[in-house]
């Protein structure tokens, strides 16, 4: 059983305040995500996708600065969850297809 499965309020009690501070790792398990790190592209800095479970998996590109990371992978999980956030520094953009 996951940490999502054990606590069902975990995306209901995810503010932006807590999706903001929260350390990484217990955010990401708390929210069953899956990290999978790959070499990419210089202007990619990551990814998402929520399987059919309800469980995400995010891609994370090689190399890259931790710091950026963090603001990257908090970003997205806020817009998987539906938490409004602030604009990220340019150029960091979420997009959706």
């Amino acid at each position: 059983m996951t940490l999502a499965q054990a606590c069902p309020d975990a995306q209901q009690k995810t503010t932006p305040d807590y999706l903001m501070t929260a350390p990484l790792p217990q955010l990401l398990a708390e929210h069953n995500v899956d990290v999978v790190e790959i070499e990419a592209a210089p202007g990619f800095t990551g990814g998402t996708f929520r399987r059919p479970d309800g469980s995400m998996l995010f891609v994370r590109p090689a190399g890259r600065p931790a710091a950026e990371w963090e603001l990257t992978a908090r970003a997205l999980l806020g817009r998987a969850l539906r938490v409004p956030l602030p604009p990220l520094p340019a150029p960091f953009e979420v997009t959706e297809l």
